[in-house]
C-alpha cells in the first residue's frame, strides 16, 4: 500500500490548480478555484489539517454542508461535487488522499425530476450575457437570452413577438395574444401587456433586428422578431438555443470533466441532455427570484411576469426564509 504524505487542503488545491493550468481552459481553472475555496473553508471549519485522513463519510458531510451553505440547486451542487471529484483524483496521484477516494463522491442526478427545482442564478446569467456580448453580440442567441433574463417572459411569448411589437423609442415590447396565427399567450387575452426594457436591452434588440435578423415573414405574412432562415422558429428551436447557451462548455468549461468532441450533450442538438443546461422556464423562475431579491414589490413582479401572487409564491419565489427575513429587516429598521 502506498504511504500517504501529509498535505493540507490549501496546499493540495494550489498544486491542483498549477497542474490544471496546462491542461484546462483558463475559465475552467478559474471556476475550479472558486469552487475549491469552499472546500478549504469547510476543512478549516472542521479542523481537517491533513487530507490523508479524509473519508467517504467526510465527503458526505461536505456535500450536505455545501448544499445548505450555498443554498444550491441540484445542478449547481452537481457541478461543485464534480470539481471535488476531479480534485481528489489529482490528490490520489500525488499520494495525498486514500486510493479511489474520488469514487466516493456521489453526483446528484440531474434528470427531469430534479430540473423542477432549478433556477438560473444571477451570477451565471450575467456571465453568459458577458460572453454573448463579447463574442456573439446582437445575435439571436444574445437577443433571446437577454430578453428572457431581463423580463422573465415565457419562451412562447418571446416567440410570438413581431418586429412591430418592439417599440424602440419607448424601450418596451408589446405581448399580444394571436391564436389565429399560431402565437397564443399562455393566459390568452389576460396575458397581453407592455413589458418595459432597459435602454441596453432595447439597443441590443434594435441591433439584432437591423443586423442579424433574417428578413423573412412567417406563414401568415407577419414579421417575427426571432427568426430562422425559413420564418418563425418553433418553440423547440428556441428551447434548444437556451439549452446551448447555458451549457458550461459554451463558455469553454465543463464541470463534468467531459471532452467536447466526445460528449453527446455538446451543441444545439444535445444541449437538453447536458446535466448543467438550463430550461427556459428556469430562466423565468430565476429572473422572478432575482427581481424579488432586489426588493421589487411582489405586485409589480406579478404584473410584469403575468403570474398571480398565489402561483408566484408557490412555484416561482425561490428566496429562502432567511433571505426574506433580512429583506423585511431593511424595511423595518427605521420603525
Amino acid at each position: 500500500m502506498t504511504k500517504l504524505e501529509p498535505i493540507s487542503a490549501e496546499e493540495a488545491v494550489e498544486l491542483y490548480l498549477q497542474s490544471a493550468e496546462g491542461e484546462k481552459a483558463a475559465s475552467t481553472v478559474q471556476s475550479h478555484e472558486y469552487r475549491l475555496q469552499h472546500f478549504i473553508r469547510w476543512c478549516d471549519k472542521e479542523g481537517r489539517d491533513n487530507l490523508n485522513e479524509l473519508s467517504g463519510r467526510d465527503l458526505q458531510a461536505y456535500r450536505v454542508w455545501r448544499r445548505k451553505d450555498g443554498n444550491l440547486t441540484t445542478v449547481s451542487l452537481r457541478g461543485q461535487l464534480a470539481t471535488i471529484r476531479a480534485f481528489l483524483k489529482f490528490c490520489e496521484r500525488i499520494d495525498g488522499v486514500p486510493h479511489r477516494l474520488h469514487e466516493k463522491v456521489e453526483l446528484p442526478d440531474a434528470g427531469d425530476g430534479e430540473h423542477r427545482d432549478t433556477i438560473m442564478e444571477a451570477k451565471r446569467a450575467e456571465k453568459i450575457l458577458e460572453h454573448l456580448s463579447q463574442f456573439k453580440y446582437a445575435s439571436r442567441e444574445h437577443a433571446l437570452f437577454l430578453l428572457l433574463w431581463r423580463t422573465g417572459i415565457r419562451v412562447g411569448a418571446a416567440r410570438g413577438i413581431d418586429v412591430k411589437d418592439v417599440h424602440r423609442q419607448r424601450d418596451r415590447v408589446e405581448l399580444i395574444h394571436r391564436p389565429e396565427t399560431d402565437t397564443p399567450l399562455k393566459n390568452a387575452k389576460h396575458g397581453e401587456r407592455y413589458v418595459t426594457l432597459t435602454s441596453h436591452t432595447s439597443k441590443v434588440l434594435a441591433d439584432y433586428i437591423d443586423n442579424s435578423r433574417h428578413s423573412v415573414t412567417d406563414d401568415y405574412e407577419r414579421q417575427p422578431l426571432f427568426t430562422t432562415a425559413h420564418g418563425r422558429p418553433t418553440i423547440s428551436t428556441l428551447r434548444r438555443t437556451v439549452y446551448r447557451v447555458t451549457q458550461p462548455c459554451f463558455l469553454g468549461e465543463c464541470p463534468h470533466d467531459r471532452e467536447p468532441e466526445e460528449c453527446d450533450a455538446e451543441g444545439y442538438k444535445g444541449g437538453a441532455t447536458c446535466p448543467s443546461s438550463i430550461r427556459p422556464h428556469d430562466i423565468r423562475r430565476g429572473a422572478i427570484t432575482h427581481f424579488l431579491l432586489n426588493d421589487v414589490p411582489e405586485q409589480v413582479v406579478s404584473d410584469r411576469m403575468n403570474v398571480s401572487k398565489e402561483i408566484l409564491d408557490k412555484h416561482y419565489d425561490k428566496r429562502t426564509e432567511e433571505q426574506k427575513a433580512e429583506q423585511r429587516r431593511g424595511f423595518l429598521n427605521n420603525l
